[in-house]
């Protein structure tokens, strides 16, 4: 080999070795996805559903871009959609950073800023490079910062934040920070070394933060309300007060009225540093409002922007307020078709993306309590019937759980599969309550649904099962008792109610 060529050929060899080590250099720094496949769809192909389904049913943006939001940590299934109604605020505008502020649930004593140096996060969708130019500043202007990665390896409030800005700016890089106090002072003096760092840049802050923890639904509604109502001030010295004031009110079971109440802190100082002193609520929900809540233990949710100039409108009202008009025990066309596509469409959405939607812009019969069942029929024979006889959720959450469970949970079938949905029609029956009467002859075959109880053991037929049927009434009160478990006469001693139904399906109002 020629002199030169051998130079060549070392040349190559070293810049080969530089990049190879280079290359390890930044994968020893890539913070591998922790809670996917617990908060979010570990799958890519689920978890960019998951997001398609929240934008599509995404709080509209405004004409200005937002400089910072409050955006929830939650599990997707619980918060995906409110988060997705911050970030839908900023979707029109281009970032080329996004600082995300999180909060500390896993190292305790920690009580610094912890601020993810180099490298990238790891998720589904692949990885999210962090802006080392923005984090080495940090570290220089503040000394409350430090490159501590251990407050990151197992915290979510950041990690859930990733995929949002993945799939919105595929091209802006990150700045993972972990705020492990919420002392004013510390929240202060960090908002403004990072507003000084952020200036006349296209940068997005977004603090990671949930709501109150764990009151019963009302309670988080009004706590809720008065913590977004507090926020929207800006205030900081306000905000923390406040929070102290709810905290020690005496409301059962809550124990905060924002686990990010460092990184709320901190970002209305830098937004208010940055010239964005508007701050608008974008959306509200508690877990009691999804498909999977209990209504007894409840965590809030908001969406809030903050912006340079002031909007022209508060949408909240367009996103939580129901939509009123005169009552009637009777759903209009527009209720049933409301109710069936929020059944399918909550069954086609799990299947999907492992996520349910949130239910919106509900009249006052789709709020009223009101048992139901929900069946599904593959090619005219049943292929799943769950309902609950329970007056105690509202009826859009009654169908959508119902539905759930008529497709995924009822013992006589195996789950439903994707590739069934397309020849599933989907019934729904609303139920009115239960009359308890003296004896069968009162039984109005094809118009009463039967609630037959003995000891123990009973069972329930809606109204539609005889005439589908074609039994008699004696027949069906015999099935009646087959299902429950009784001998075929057992019907002439048991206890018995009836009720009716209103029923509708998909085929009915195509």
């Amino acid at each position: 080999m020629k002199p030169s060529s051998i130079k060549i050929f070392m040349l190559a060899l070293i810049c080969l070795s530089f990049s190879e080590c280079k290359g390890q250099t930044d994968e020893s720094f890539i913070r591998n996805r922790v809670v996917a496949g617990k908060f979010y769809p570990a799958d890519s192909s689920k978890l960019r559903n998951a997001l398609k389904y929240f934008f599509e049913d995404a709080v509209s943006g405004g004409k200005d871009s937002p400089i910072a939001i409050i955006a929830p940590h939650a599990g997707y299934i619980f918060s995906g959609q409110i988060a997705a109604d911050a970030f839908n605020q900023a979707k029109n505008f281009d970032y080329d950073v996004v600082i995300i502020l999180g909060t500390n649930h896993t190292t305790p004593g920690f009580n610094k800023i912890s601020i993810y140096p180099q490298g990238g996060f790891r998720t589904p969708l692949g990885i999210a490079y962090i802006d080392q130019n923005i984090t080495d500043l940090l570290l220089k202007e503040d000394a409350d910062c430090v490159s501590d990665i251990k407050p990151h390896e197992s915290e979510h409030s950041v990690e859930t934040q990733v995929p949002f800005i993945q799939y919105l700016f595929p091209k802006a890089k990150i700045v993972p920070i972990i705020i492990g106090s919420a002392d004013l002072q510390l929240c202060t003096k960090f908002g403004k070394a990072l507003a000084k760092i952020l200036k006349d840049k296209k940068a997005l802050i977004v603090a990671s933060s949930d709501l109150s923890h764990y009151p019963k639904y009302e309670d988080a509604v009004s706590t809720d309300k008065n913590t977004l109502d507090v926020i929207k001030k800006m205030n900081t010295s306000d905000i923390q007060q406040e929070f102290y004031r709810k905290v020690n009110s005496g409301i059962p079971s809550l124990v905060t009225c924002a686990c990010g109440e460092g990184p709320i802190l901190s970002l209305i100082t830098a937004a208010n540093d940055l010239g964005g002193n508007n701050a608008s609520i974008i959306s509200y929900a508690n877990s009691g409002n999804t498909l999977v809540g209990d209504n007894n233990r409840v965590v809030g949710y908001g969406a809030v922007a903050f912006y340079k100039t002031a909007q022209n409108t508060n949408v909240t009202e367009k996103t939580d307020k129901n939509i009123s008009k005169e009552f009637s025990t009777e759903l209009d066309s527009l209720d049933k078709i409301s109710l069936l596509k929020l059944a399918r469409r909550s069954i086609e959405q799990y299947l999907t993306s492992e996520t349910l939607p949130l239910p919106r812009n509900l009249t006052n019969l789709m709020n009223s309590k009101r048992g139901a069942f929900v069946t599904l029929k593959k090619n005219g024979e049943l292929r799943g019937c769950i309902g609950s006889m329970v007056e105690t959720l509202p009826l859009y959450n009654v169908v959508g759980k119902m539905a759930l469970q008529a497709a995924f949970n009822d013992t006589r079938f195996h789950p439903l599969e994707f590739n069934e949905l397309s020849q599933i029609e989907i019934e729904i029956s609303v139920l009115t309550p239960l009359v308890k009467i003296n004896n069968a002859d009162e039984i109005v075959l094809g118009r009463d649904g039967v609630v037959l109880k003995k000891g123990n053991k009973q069972a329930v037929f809606l109204p539609q099962v005889a005439t589908e049927q074609g039994w008699s009434k004696e027949q069906f009160l015999t099935q009646l008792c087959y299902k429950a478990g009784l001998n075929a006469t057992d019907w002439k001693t048991a206890t018995l109610y009836t009720f009716k139904a209103e029923v509708f399906s998909e085929i009915d109002l195509q």
